[in-house]
């Protein structure tokens, strides 16, 4: 595992900002479904980007990363302001706004859980603020928008966060390359959560695990 005080490495950084970036992207789109201004797609935008990380460095009892590297906040201030500009309001708004939520989410599991490793956080608290800091952002995003969060809503969500936690804790565990491990893991998580998108797939309530959406209405005709 990575000592407490290993800095980040340039390919956890690239995973990082690219997280930053598609999670602000997910807010914009999200402040755009709800006709805000350009300050509300920035403060969406930016609190979808950073707001996972920052309830991670709090609980952890760390300095909050963006207060002291401010090109996290940038890039989310910059992504958010992109979309403003360029976004067109169509039918085509909320399919982008789940893809890119689901890029965020595979990215900030890994990264999450590194960080944690790297503090010194056990490995079972590390996996958990992986998954903090990949649902934190939308939950805070989806909250201010007045929309239901999709890690309530029986979507296979935190459990995509939670397998590409544990599986670069695995990975690690088997001393493949930091590089090779980190990317596998975010690859894991977006599978799941692109496979749950591509086939409607929810967790069901107690007694049915799995289920497709629109399956039993389907029945029911």
């Amino acid at each position: 595992m990575p000592p407490a005080n290993d800095p980040l490495s340039a390919s956890i950084l690239a995973i990082m900002y690219f997280g930053d970036v598609v999670f602000a992207v997910s807010g914009a789109l999200n402040a755009a479904r709800r006709r805000m201004d350009v300050m509300g797609f920035v403060l969406i935008g930016t609190i979808t980007g950073i707001g996972g990380g920052t309830l991670r460095d709090l609980l952890l009892g760390r300095t909050v990363w963006w207060t002291q590297n401010p090109l996290e906040l940038l890039l989310c201030v910059a992504a958010a302001l992109f979309t403003f500009l360029f976004i067109k309001v169509d039918i085509t708004q909320d399919k982008w706004m789940v893809w890119s939520d689901a890029l965020g989410l595979a990215c900030f599991g890994v990264v999450g859980c590194h960080t944690a490793l790297a503090f010194g956080a056990p490995v079972f608290i590390a996996v958990f603020l992986g998954m903090v800091t990949a649902t934190g952002g939308g939950v805070i995003r989806d909250t201010l928008t007045q929309t239901q969060p999709m890690i309530l809503c029986g979507e296979v969500y935190a459990t995509a966060a939670l397998a590409g936690s544990l599986g670069y804790v695995l990975l690690v565990h088997l001393a493949l390359p930091e590089g090779i491990a980190e990317f596998t893991a975010v690859l894991l998580a977006f599978s799941i959560r692109a496979a749950a998108i591509i086939f409607n797939i929810q967790m069901g309530p107690p007694g049915e695990f799995i289920r497709i959406k629109g399956r039993n209405k389907q029945k029911n005709k």
